[in-house]
């Protein structure tokens, strides 16, 4: 049962790690990043599990927190892009003042 916990675990790292660096749209990046942070948190409760650990196991329920955290202000990040005209795409935000009209 443990392999088989390290096997889903390390491939959903891999996974969110490979759409953070292949994709470029802004919320693939996002969604990668959070496949990252869950699968942390599934080999913490399962550590912390097979320790008996009950510190372990809050330290993975504040991670899922901080997780939802992230997520929320991400997601808020790409819709106030989005709304002010500007694209979803990485490569088209090369200075966070184009959105804005600043000259740099």
């Amino acid at each position: 049962m443990t392999a088989a916990l390290w096997t889903a675990g390390g491939f959903l790292f891999l996974a969110g790690l490979s759409m953070l660096l292949i994709r470029r749209q802004l919320l693939a990046m996002l969604l990668g990043l959070e496949l990252m942070v869950n699968a942390a948190a599934l080999l913490l409760v399962q550590v912390a599990c097979g320790l008996s650990d009950s510190a372990g196991l809050a330290a993975a329920l504040l991670v899922i927190a901080v997780a939802a955290a992230e997520a929320v202000v991400g997601l808020s990040l790409i819709i106030r892009l989005s709304d002010c005209g500007g694209g979803l795409e990485t490569s088209a935000l090369r200075e966070l003042g184009e959105l804005s009209g600043e000259a740099s």
